[in-house]
């Protein structure tokens, strides 16, 4: 912005809206009003923006959460549609009632896996705190210390992404 001097009455120049003895004159104080109630509404305006801005985002998420719910819940009735037809043949030949429900845990475990949480259930590697979980420590002369010996309960995911770590034995130095 560029201002112009203009010489008052004496003849010296003067900064506009400043009177004489420097102190601003009454239409610079009457115009610095409107800008203050400017930078005010602006301000209020913005705040009413992020607070919409707030408003629309949890909608938004709440909306995904809504989706994402109903894609995995969708995604499991298969496999209570095949435990259902495994409870309907109950009376048939124990072994093929076993081969279905073997089926479906396969079926069960494969969806996991399709949701980013693969099984994790391997024997014979080096304890991971990370992925592991000891239940029991016992002594095994045929395994390094600190392997994995048995599994009691699979994991499920990767050390990034757990769903829950894999309950373990594991072995420890004879002595």
């Amino acid at each position: 912005m560029t201002t112009s001097w203009e010489p008052d009455a004496e003849g010296t120049e003067q900064e506009p809206g400043v009177d004489s003895d420097g102190a601003p004159s009454e239409p610079e104080e009457k115009r610095q009003e409107p800008d203050v109630a400017e930078l005010e509404d602006r301000w209020r305006r913005a705040l009413a923006d992020l607070d919409n801005l707030r408003k629309r985002h949890a909608r938004e998420l709440e909306r995904v959460r809504a989706e994402e719910r109903a894609k995995v819940t969708a995604a499991w009735l298969p496999v209570i549609d095949n435990l259902e037809l495994a409870l309907e043949h109950a009376d048939a030949d124990p072994s093929s009632v076993l081969d279905g429900v073997r089926a479906i845990r396969d079926q069960a475990v494969s969806l996991l896996a399709q949701l980013g949480y693969p099984r994790r259930d391997e024997v014979g590697v080096a304890f991971d705190p990370n992925r592991h979980e000891v239940v029991d420590v016992v002594e095994t002369p045929d395994a390094e210390p600190g392997t994995v010996v048995r599994v009691l309960r699979p994991g499920y995911g990767d050390a990034d992404n757990q769903l829950r770590p894999v309950a373990v034995t594991v072995s420890r130095k004879p002595g």
